[in-house]
């Protein structure tokens, strides 16, 4: 037990350091600064070239949604999950450990080519998330956290990191252990999580442009729109264009669904207007503790 408190002191003290040293030492691996750098850029093309010209530039909740883009990165790891994912991992170890397995690497790809390995493990963990974004939206409980991300009613860059707190746990515990049987090093997440940001800045943008072919292998504002739609024909309930940086997946297991230019379609989930508009009592939402929660049976997925 000792050692298991201790892996979690010294977690909290290693992200503080780690968070300090980010802002404080700006460099090329500065990933706050990439998150401030991708997100002005797109902030820029929403002003420049608008895809909705009436929506106002700093449009409906777009300081929730700044702010949330600090707190999902930066601010829980700081509070708790960096030091708790610590200990889950090595108590994972350990009992794999307990039964004979060391070594949980099941393929050498960090002896291949850079290039090989990074596309492989940027595949393996969208392919990934492509399943799991699908089960947000398939269990009920599992929903009720993921209504937070479509609770946006007007679409910007920023929308891309509004989620709930749970989505992170949820995630990152499923994604572990494909990517530890291939064995992915920490610089590869970093060059694939930057290159995943841009893409999902890019997909909730207010922005508009035509990448041909591209589409059918890149999610992209016009395919992403109508994830958030509110209204959604019966058969398609549990939801549309699930993929989060690729929309291959929608295509060959048919999810895709594009009727027609979505620029002006209501966004959110039946009941949004009654959904918490602020940002605490939206991550207190899906666990509970209101009556009205426990009671609510509106929004997709339709079933509790």
């Amino acid at each position: 037990m000792q050692k298991y408190i201790e892996i979690f002191i010294n977690g909290y003290k290693g992200y503080a350091s780690y968070l300090w040293n980010e802002i404080t030492n700006p460099g090329w691996h500065s990933y706050f600064y990439w998150l401030i750098g991708v997100s002005l850029f797109f902030f820029l093309l929403e002003i420049l070239k608008p895809w909705r010209e009436d929506q106002a530039r700093f449009r409906k909740d777009f300081w929730l949604d700044f702010f949330y883009m600090f707190f999902n990165f930066f601010l829980f790891s700081l509070i708790i999950y960096n030091a708790a994912s610590d200990v889950v991992v090595n108590l994972f170890n350990d009992g794999l450990a307990a039964i004979g397995i060391t070594n949980l690497v099941a393929f050498q790809v960090m002896k291949w080519p850079t290039w090989a390995h990074l596309i492989l493990g940027f595949f393996v963990r969208d392919f990934v998330q492509w399943w799991v974004h699908r089960l947000l939206h398939r269990n009920a409980f599992l929903w009720n956290f993921h209504k937070v991300h479509h609770s946006v009613e007007q679409m910007g860059f920023a929308a891309h990191l509004r989620y709930h707190w749970m989505e992170n746990v949820v995630y990152r515990s499923i994604e572990y252990i494909p990517l530890a049987l291939i064995g992915i090093g920490l610089r590869d997440f970093f060059i694939i999580h930057i290159f995943t940001l841009a893409v999902g800045h890019f997909n909730h943008s207010n922005f508009k442009i035509n990448i041909g072919v591209l589409k059918y292998f890149f999610n992209n504002p016009q395919m992403h729109i109508w994830h958030h739609a509110y209204d959604l024909p019966k058969e398609k309930k549990y939801g549309v264009n699930f993929g989060l940086t690729l929309s291959v997946w929608d295509y060959l297991f048919g999810t895709d669904y594009i009727p027609y230019d979505g620029r002006d379609i209501r966004l959110g989930f039946p009941g949004v207007e009654d959904f918490p508009h602020d940002f605490v009592h939206q991550n207190m939402y899906g666990l509970g503790l209101s009556k009205k929660e426990k009671l609510e049976s509106s929004g997709r997925p339709g079933e509790t």
